[in-house]
């Protein structure tokens, strides 16, 4: 396995660990100090909602790189896939910057690797 392909598993796993966390967001459980600010134990109605789209936009995401490296499906080489590569590439990078400005602590110093982690492994996918 060559490194693109390493970074996008990496990528995958990490994008899986994080939608299980954004469904549990969604579906209740207290774990509200780790995401969207960190300002509510048990996430808003509205805010569940929008923990359940991030977990489907993780998983799209997730197959995205897996796409871009060859491991599901033909595709990696066209242009739809190089592109959504980039983007994710791009979203996590600013959602790292999201991260690290939170105000909270949990936030920060777990999500902030996360992300910086996702942005590095997309990069080093879409390069391959």
């Amino acid at each position: 396995m060559d490194l693109h392909e390493q970074a996008a598993v990496v990528a995958a796993g990490v994008l899986g660990l994080v939608a299980v966390f954004q469904l549990a967001l969604s579906a209740g459980a207290p774990l509200g100090l780790a995401a969207w600010g960190g300002r509510h134990r048990v996430l808003p109605t509205r805010l569940r909602v929008g923990s359940a789209a991030a977990a489907a936009v993780l998983c799209l995401a997730a197959w995205v790189v897996l796409v871009r490296v060859g491991l599901l499906g033909p595709g990696e080489a066209s242009l739809p896939i190089r592109l959504a590569t980039w983007v994710f590439a791009a979203m996590f990078g600013l959602n790292t910057l999201g991260n690290a400005a939170s105000t909270s602590r949990v936030e920060r110093r777990v999500m902030t690797p996360v992300t910086v982690l996702l942005c590095v492994c997309f990069g080093v996918a879409a390069l391959g």
